[in-house]
């Protein structure tokens, strides 16, 4: 059996010049949790070209969903970027991830921080009824440069509170926040300095991070998950250093070590 499936795209959305999502035709068979990622792709000859993209989908769509930058001379995205309805990519058939929500201990309130397409799986995770059975409080933080980069804030801010299945839930219990760094925004600064400086705090009405009640799971670039690592632990939250073994936080251990 092949390790990769093809699918088809059903939709593309071009967010501003250096940033794009994609669905796509999902294969029956497929399960995931939310958290995962998969492999997808272009054909390149004898071995097709692939790159791991955390699922931006709930894991009950009838679709795939995927969240990706635009890298003009990237050996992938610089073909991905150009991708068209009814064109077909390759997904591979296995999802799999050190991002789960399994792997935290129980908790009051959960904090999931990402960075640019960080926010991928996070998407999937806050669209799961299981996350506000889990937890009072549901924050979740982006950090960007531009606004224009804030992809997914009218579905996070309006759609979302909308939703059949997880709507009154998400207008109770999860709170948005949105940082930009490099333009005027009405939240500035990197996810760091926010945590730090106490304004997360303030934003998001609850206390200042703590191991005994809060969790947290993190996805971004290498740089900002080795800096929140260190602020987490010089706190005293523990990782979850290994799949089944339960900690105050988790990350993608796959982008991690890249």
């Amino acid at each position: 059996m092949a390790a990769h499936t093809p699918e088809t795209i059903l939709s593309v959305e071009h967010w501003n010049d250096s940033l794009f999502s994609f669905r796509t035709t999902r294969s029956s068979s497929l399960r995931f949790d939310s958290g995962h990622f998969l492999m997808v792709g272009l054909p390149n000859g004898e071995r097709p070209l692939l790159r791991a993209y955390s699922i931006v989908s709930a894991t009950y769509d009838p679709y795939l969903e995927f969240l990706s930058i635009k890298v003009p001379n990237g050996p992938l995205t610089s073909r991905l970027q150009h991708i068209k309805v009814g064109d077909e990519i390759l997904v591979s058939q296995k999802a799999v991830g050190t991002l789960v929500v399994d792997d935290l201990l129980p908790g009051k309130n959960i904090y999931l921080l990402a960075t640019g397409t960080g926010l991928a799986p996070f998407l999937s995770i806050i669209k799961q009824p299981e996350i506000y059975d889990r937890f009072e409080k549901v924050v979740l933080v982006h950090g960007v440069r531009h606004v224009s980069d804030l992809a997914y804030e009218n579905t996070i801010r309006a759609e979302l509170h909308e939703h059949p299945l997880v709507g009154e839930q998400v207008q109770e219990q999860l709170i948005y926040v949105p940082t930009v760094t490099q333009e005027d925004f009405h939240t500035q600064g990197r996810i760091t300095s926010l945590i730090e400086n106490g304004k997360l705090s303030s934003l998001s009405g609850l206390p200042k991070l703590n191991p005994d009640t809060d969790r947290v799971m993190l996805c971004g670039s290498v740089g900002m998950l080795q800096d929140l690592t260190e602020l987490l632990e010089s706190k005293g939250f523990k990782p979850s250093e290994q799949r089944g073994v339960a900690g105050h936080f988790v990350i993608e251990k796959a982008f991690a070590e890249q």
